[in-house]
């Protein structure tokens, strides 16, 4: 269809390709695009093909030029007012979506995006629509996520934050001559451990199972100063796994005059055999300090303990625990590898 925009002047039109081209507003650039490729005798259809937008965006920009001229290619939006995601909003939506909704006087103990509009309402005056919560929950970067049960420390805030604080102060300034590091135990077993997974609509993954169970141990050691992971295996989580880790750290830092080990409460951790062998000339070079109970977080190998499930265990396919095994080794030994050699590049 032809004259679906009027004829301008050559002037006109040199002071439009100007403005195209500082033009910032990439909707803006849209419809200039389109009137400039109208003006220069394109037909609607080629103008949608060459602009990248539909048929009826093409005549509908046309109408707007056509009856306002320039001003007609401005997002009359902005006459709606002030932006509503404004960073007020969207800093008093992070408060809101960290907390738990009963603190908000909801009895449902889980967020809906129609509780956050009606939340978000009260606190800041602002009415939204549910999909524009939807596009507030993505600007300050929120997910649907599964909650990780915790226990409460028993221990007073001030003992739990003093000890913490004492462990923190011995890390940070460990002396060249002595080792830092932090302890753990964790189960390997044969029957997978069942996580998330991606699948297409209409599926659901299955993960073979070998039935009758099997569990491995490991007992682990994460240097604070260099990352890298010391380890054992046994079949049993007794105090001889943690007594086998005490003699591999003594054998793997045979130069170190004190070796501290950070740990939690486990009971395998305060048993007689483990006091007595502590008491003989190398197990007093090893020092245990315990965390507070309940406080995993704090202790820097789970994180790893949480790679090797990822990595390893969790919806595995191996049919005996030989084979697992042998992943779990060559996922310690590479991640050993890798953090060692970061370790030598930033040291350098």
């Amino acid at each position: 269809m032809e004259g679906i925009v009027p004829v301008v002047r050559y002037s006109f039109k040199v002071r439009f390709c100007e403005r195209l081209r500082t033009c910032a507003d990439g909707r803006l650039r849209t419809r200039y695009l389109t009137i400039l490729n109208l003006i220069n005798g394109r037909s609607a259809r080629d103008t949608a093909a060459a602009v990248g937008v539909g048929t009826s965006t093409v005549y509908r920009v046309a109408e707007r030029f056509r009856e306002w001229g320039e001003s007609g290619l401005v997002d009359r939006r902005e006459e709606n007012g002030g932006r509503k995601l404004d960073e007020d909003f969207l800093t008093a939506l992070h408060e809101v979506v960290a907390a738990n909704p009963q603190e908000y006087g909801w009895k449902r103990p889980t967020w809906t995006r129609e509780m956050l509009v009606i939340t978000m309402k009260k606190i800041t005056g602002v009415l939204v629509h549910v999909t524009t919560m939807s596009r507030a929950l993505k600007l300050i970067q929120a997910r649907r996520g599964r909650p990780k049960p915790m226990v409460r420390c028993p221990w007073r805030k001030s003992a739990k934050n003093k000890r913490l604080a004492e462990i923190r102060e011995l890390v940070d300034n460990l002396p060249a001559d002595e080792v830092a590091v932090y302890e753990d135990e964790v189960d390997i077993h044969l029957n997978p451990k069942i996580g998330l997974d991606w699948m297409v609509r209409g599926q659901q993954k299955e993960v073979e199972t070998p039935g009758q169970n099997e569990k491995r141990y490991l007992a682990g050691a994460k240097d604070a100063r260099t990352g890298e992971l010391i380890w054992v295996e046994a079949e049993k989580k007794t105090s001889r796994l943690f007594i086998l880790m005490l003699w591999e750290l003594v054998q793997h830092y045979p130069a170190a005059k004190k070796i501290h080990l950070i740990l939690d409460n486990y009971c395998i951790h305060h048993t007689q055999q483990v006091q007595l062998s502590l008491d003989t000339p190398l197990g007093r070079r090893i020092k245990l300090h315990f965390l507070p109970p309940y406080c995993p977080d704090e202790n820097k190998i789970e994180r790893t303990w949480q790679d090797l499930h990822a990595e390893v265990t969790r919806n595995h396919t191996c049919s005996d625990m030989q084979q697992l095994m042998k992943e779990v080794r060559r996922f310690l030994k590479a991640r050993n590898r890798e953090v060692l050699a970061e370790y030598h590049r930033l040291a350098a």
